[in-house]
This record gives C-alpha cells, sequence and structure tokens, in this order.
C-alpha cells in the first residue's frame, strides 16, 4: 500500500469518526433538553421557595409550589400583564429595546430594566394573600447577583431573601449565602414615609436605633458588596422596580 493511500485511509476513519461522534452529541443534546430544562424549572422554583422560608422536609417541591400563583406584572404600569409575549425570558428582554426601557437613574448598575417581571403570589390558606415573591438583581463588586425576596401580604414586611447566581468573593460578598446573615431579613421593613429604606448597616445594627426595624448588618470586608445589596433591593422595590404594583396589589387596583 502506498503512503498516500494509508494517508487517505487514515483521513477517512478520523472522519467518518467526527461525524460518529457529532451524530451521538447532537442525538444526547436533543434527548437531555426535556430534563434539563425540568431540572432548570424545579431549581427555579426551589429558589423562590427558599427566599419565602416555605422549604419543608417531607414535601416535594412541586407539592409546595401548589400554594403559588405565578404572574406577570407590566412595571411601567404596576398593574398585571395578560399580553406578555410567548416564551418571555425577563433576563433576555432586559437586552431588548422594544421590550425593556433605558435607566437614566440606575443604582443598581443593571442598564434597562424589563418591561415586564414575573412575579410569584402564595396564596394563604383560608384564602387571599399570604406573600408575595419578587425577582431582583443588580450589580455587587464583580458579578450581578440575581435573587428573590419575598414580603409579607403588608407587602412592607420582608419574609425572607436569597440569591441564587452571583459571582462574589467566598467568604466576603459571597457571605450573602450565610444562612445567618439571610435569617436576618425576615420580619425587617421596607418602606419609612412611603421610600424604599430597608439597607445593610456599616457593621452590625444597633438595636436601640429608630432605624433598626430596616436595618440588616453590613457584610464584614465586603463594603461595595454590601452597597450594592443596598442599591438593588431599594432599586427592585421602589418606583421603578415593584413599588407601583405593590401599591396596587396592596389597594386591590393591580
Amino acid at each position: 500500500m502506498s503512503s498516500n493511500d494509508s494517508i487517505k485511509k487514515i483521513v477517512t476513519v478520523a472522519f467518518a469518526l467526527c461525524i460518529v461522534c457529532s451524530i451521538v452529541v447532537s442525538t444526547a443534546a436533543v434527548i437531555l433538553k426535556p430534563a434539563q430544562e425540568a431540572n432548570k424549572d424545579l431549581d427555579r422554583k426551589r429558589n423562590i421557595l427558599a427566599a419565602a422560608g416555605m422549604l419543608e422536609e417531607g414535601r416535594t417541591v412541586e407539592e409546595m409550589f401548589e400554594r403559588i400563583d405565578t404572574r406577570y406584572v407590566d412595571l411601567r404600569t404596576g398593574e398585571f400583564a395578560e399580553d406578555v409575549p410567548a416564551g418571555y425570558n425577563q433576563r433576555a428582554a432586559s437586552k431588548m429595546p422594544k421590550l425593556s426601557t433605558d435607566l437614566q437613574e440606575d443604582p443598581a448598575k443593571i442598564g434597562r430594566r424589563a418591561d415586564y417581571a414575573e412575579v410569584y403570589l402564595v396564596q394563604a390558606t383560608g384564602g387571599g394573600l399570604d406573600k408575595v415573591i419578587l425577582p431582583v438583581h443588580g450589580y455587587g463588586l464583580w458579578s450581578t447577583l440575581y435573587g428573590f425576596i419575598a414580603l409579607e401580604s403588608d407587602v412592607n414586611t420582608v419574609a425572607g431573601l436569597g440569591f441564587y447566581e452571583h459571582g462574589e468573593t467566598p467568604g466576603l460578598g459571597g457571605e450573602v449565602d450565610n444562612p445567618r446573615w439571610k435569617s436576618q431579613w425576615p420580619g425587617k421593613q421596607v418602606y419609612r414615609d412611603g421610600e424604599a429604606a430597608i439597607a445593610l448597616a456599616k457593621g452590625a445594627v444597633d438595636r436601640e436605633s429608630p432605624s433598626a426595624p430596616w436595618r440588616v448588618d453590613g457584610l464584614s470586608g465586603a463594603t461595595l458588596t454590601a452597597r450594592g445589596v443596598t442599591n438593588l433591593v431599594q432599586f427592585w422595590l421602589g418606583e421603578q422596580g415593584f413599588k407601583p404594583f405593590l401599591d396596587n396589589l396592596k389597594t386591590g387596583d393591580a
């Protein structure tokens, strides 16, 4: 056999192997996609429940999520939206001029705010609203933090806060994941004289301070992350975020 024939044979075998591998990988991706999407949805629901302190041992995520009604809100009007585009994704929409608003005042450093947001209404056992869970995000020191904040039915008392995605420094800004720090949020108040006043303190909260109901301990050694958390929470609970919706929800006009 000539050297040219050997080279052709090697190239043919390598090409055939590449084709087979491509087919296998593509087929696996198609087959596994439904399972991946299901796991992604399950993780989202778990994070929503965790933010509201609703996770219970011995019950599945789907069972616990049955109390939650998922709705869309038009952030431009503060009212429920029924004409949201099919397959709408809030994170993707924030990058599309037709589906988002350019922010002139941008304390959360998100650039653009999607016009529609998904919210989660927890139904009380005897009927009525028990909690409302809202998606929030904003820039910290190294990354954009994505999470959920839950409010009690008075839409002023915090039921919980949790972040499910960020790239902050472990042991410093990454302390936003510390259960001890997160346990301070339930019971805190959001609004003071009509403005979102909840914020992280510089250091530990002075329990005797008149501002204590609106303060959470700061993150030691992570001033910029702490400032970012304050800014994103105040933004999303303010006039450019969910406050018009929460006002309407409270009065029954949403």
